[in-house]
């Protein structure tokens, strides 16, 4: 099966018998991913996507549960759907993904409108779920698995541009970082089959993408074992990138213990490989990441980046960063600071600590930073990082690349953007190139942001 939107049309309706089904996404790339698949399994079922809330018949919402504010938006966001509920009495409301998983009591008993509840590995049992609740029964389904992976389902894309796409590789985390809720509402993790990733690969080249990311909560520690054989993912990565010279490999996300030289190797010795790595740091105090449970020091952390600069000279590296967890001191906090500067990140996600119910840091370990020093420690972080993106945008001007075009600029219609292998977007005058191809970009001018390029 392809990955066009003539597929919307070829789906014969079965038991949902054509009602529309809406989706709303929050969260991480997975949960991008997640709601690709469902929709899929939805639409074998019989449902018609729609992108207008005001016309569904089904609305489900695709949650998150890393930080406590992603939660409360969706509380929120479930508040606002009243008003269809009253002038549409068969409307169903679903949340899925962590937050059902996590939250499933509250859910049902607090947002009386929730008819529908299933998590991250119940996405099969969806049609069961709506045709129960269609019923008037309300649904519930949270059972973690040790083995899906959804590997044979073909996703229905959900993206605007027809170029990029994600592919989960792998589910669930083993890591266990004392902060991170994800062990509990995404379990144990497992990878899927490596056919299975690259049918997928391939029918999304053969249908127009010229870029795929490869998704896992820690994709360095992707291992499929069949017949005595084993797959990780330096080899995984080699036979994507394998595929076609045209098609673009981006992978996310690397737990820095897991990074190997040998995975280093292959993306050098591919061109296609993007010269990007997200590498979370979390903190760039040894005493901290030993309470978060990293299971590295800052100097390992280092030492993986002067493995990258010796190998991969000119790879970008983003990371997350987070502000004020348990027991911080101001000295920790500068020690993140110096990391910054010392890694010189070209990007980052950054964000002040928020702790998660059930997790260890919460069983064991008091919340004890005062909220406004953790806003002004993330305030003093996000600067610095301003800093560091526009320093190394500035050393773009006058380089050349080439640029992947994705799609029409939002202030004018007569400039196209993309991004560089470096995962850096591109704002440039249009002339007479399509998106989807590539384009010889020089770099002319810049914001911490964006670089302004002119076609070549």
């Amino acid at each position: 099966m392809d990955f066009n939107a003539e597929n919307l049309k070829k789906l014969r309706p079965l038991s949902g018998d054509g009602s529309k089904l809406y989706i709303e996404t929050y969260g991480c790339q997975m949960n991008v991913s997640d709601s690709e698949v469902v929709l899929s399994i939805l639409q074998r079922d019989g449902y018609r996507y729609t992108e207008r809330i005001d016309e569904a018949d089904v609305i489900l919402v695709n949650t998150c549960s890393v930080r406590d504010n992603a939660e409360q938006r969706v509380l929120g966001r479930l508040r606002e759907f009243k008003p269809y509920k009253r002038r549409k009495k068969a409307l169903l409301v679903g949340v899925i993904g962590c937050m059902a998983e996590r939250m499933k009591e509250q859910l049902m008993e607090r947002e009386q409108l929730v008819d529908i509840v299933a998590g991250p590995d119940s996405y099969r049992d969806l049609p069961r779920l709506l045709r129960q609740a269609g019923d008037g029964s309300r649904s519930v389904n949270v059972l973690l698995s040790q083995e899906e992976t959804y590997a044979e389902i073909a996703p229905v894309r959900l993206d605007k541009n027809g170029v990029s796409a994600f592919i989960s590789i792998m589910r669930g985390c083993n890591n266990m970082c004392s902060y991170c809720v994800v062990p509990y509402t995404r379990g144990a993790e497992r990878s899927r089959d490596p056919r299975t990733i690259l049918r997928e690969a391939r029918e999304l080249f053969d249908a127009g993408y010229r870029e795929v990311t490869l998704l896992g909560q820690n994709v360095n520690s992707y291992r499929w074992e069949q017949d005595g054989h084993s797959t990780g993912f330096a080899a995984l990565l080699d036979a994507v990138a394998g595929i076609d010279p045209l098609l673009r490999v981006r992978f996310s996300t690397s737990h820095p213990k897991d990074l190997s030289d040998e995975v280093l190797h292959v993306m050098a010795r591919r061109e296609n490989l993007c010269r990007a790595i997200h590498l979370p740091a979390q903190s760039g105090s040894t005493r901290m990441l030993e309470l978060m449970n990293r299971k590295y020091t800052r100097e390992w952390y280092l030492g993986r980046i002067a493995a990258i600069r010796r190998i991969l000279p000119d790879c970008a590296l983003s990371t997350d960063l987070i502000a004020g967890f348990c027991t911080e001191t101001d000295a920790d906090h500068r020690d993140t600071l110096s990391l910054m500067r010392e890694v010189g990140y070209e990007f980052a996600f950054m964000f002040k600590y928020s702790e998660r119910p059930n997790t260890k840091a919460a069983r064991h370990f008091a919340d004890d930073v005062p909220d406004d020093v953790k806003t002004a420690r993330l305030t003093e972080i996000i600067g610095l990082q301003n800093e560091l993106s526009l320093q190394s945008n500035c050393r773009d001007v006058g380089r050349t690349f080439e640029v992947l075009i994705e799609g029409v600029s939002k202030r004018s219609d007569d400039r196209l953007f993309g991004r560089t292998s470096q995962n850096k977007v591109v704002v440039f005058d249009r002339g007479d190139r399509r998106i989807g191809e590539y384009a010889t970009v020089r770099i002319t001018d810049c914001s911490s942001a964006t670089l302004i390029g002119e076609l070549l």
